[in-house]
């Protein structure tokens, strides 16, 4: 990779890492359903006014739009607010890795090799080091499995992506984030009340607007918009092992913006689960497929 791409590569694990200190910061103003249809609302329009039709087949843009943008990011953010620690949430979430392979061998039929079996090992392993401070450990236990199953959503996502093979990754996601909007709205209605809703609307302010234009438009169109340039550009095997980053950049952003203390479980359980991702992802010796699909981004990324 040129080091310009390199750079804006790292640049994207970066702001996808900060996001989820933003995303924490986002839920002291508004409630986790309402943010999250604001979030979708915002990356949507006015763009998908421009951006003509989507570059995929209608019924797996609804499949992704539910199943990441609806079920992934309500856990998510019900998971935060409910006291799950951003930097620590930004790690659970690279459990998607995991969940993503038995999905693919459950209904896409893909065989695995021992490199990527063991590579599913370790990082399960390291996800159960993390769940060692579960209930005394300072780590609320609903919170970590409301999470956890944000990685899962995320997982059956990924596969209906791969299957989507959307042929341009940025457009795919203003349509995902259009059609997600109505439903998370709805559920904010239902579950989380108009009163309520009503009240965060009212009181936005400069730093909560700045939140949502940050998870929208920077977080989720221009990060998805370089990533997918870049895996069309060098394929997704050069350029997803950079996902890696966003824990770090995500753990260290929490630890000096929010305070958040780091726990030696925390490192050791990072430590396998980066470690496991890797070993599944890296494949010496085979060439890089650069016309793969844009599907790529999604497999290994931040909130």
């Amino acid at each position: 990779m040129k080091p310009r791409d390199i750079a804006l590569a790292v640049a994207v694990a970066a702001v996808w890492g900060v996001n989820f200190v933003v995303i924490d910061i986002g839920l002291d103003h508004f409630p986790p359903l309402l943010f999250s249809a604001l979030r979708f609302l915002l990356a949507a329009f006015p763009a998908v006014l421009f951006v003509g039709r989507p570059p995929a087949r209608w019924r797996w843009v609804i499949a992704v739009a539910l199943a990441l943008g609806v079920t992934k990011f309500s856990l998510l953010f019900a998971g935060m607010a409910a006291g799950m620690p951003a930097g620590l949430s930004s790690l659970v979430l690279q459990s998607q890795a995991v969940f993503t392979m038995v999905f693919a061998v459950l209904l896409l039929r893909e065989r695995p090799g021992r490199r990527q079996l063991a590579g599913l090992a370790v990082a399960a392993l390291g996800i159960g080091v993390v769940a060692v401070r579960l209930g005394g450990g300072g780590l609320p236990a609903g919170a970590f499995g409301l999470v956890l199953g944000a990685a899962v959503a995320w997982g059956l996502s990924n596969v209906a992506t791969r299957r989507a093979a959307p042929t341009d990754m940025l457009r795919f996601m203003v349509w995902v984030s259009a059609v997600a909007a109505a439903p998370l709205a709805v559920l904010s209605l239902l579950v989380e009340g108009p009163a309520a809703d009503l009240a965060a609307l009212r009181a936005i302010d400069p730093a909560a607007a700045g939140v949502l234009i940050f998870v929208a438009l920077v977080a989720t169109l221009a990060g998805f918009g370089a990533w997918g340039a870049l895996i069309r550009r060098y394929g997704a095997t050069t350029v997803a092992p950079f996902s890696m980053l966003v824990p770090v950049f995500g753990i260290a952003s929490a630890a000096l913006v929010l305070g958040e203390p780091v726990h030696l479980t925390d490192v050791a359980g990072g430590v396998l689960v980066v470690g496991g991702v890797l070993l599944g992802a890296l494949r010496p010796g085979r060439p890089v497929d650069t016309r793969a699909p844009a599907a790529g981004p999604l497999d290994r990324v931040a909130a």
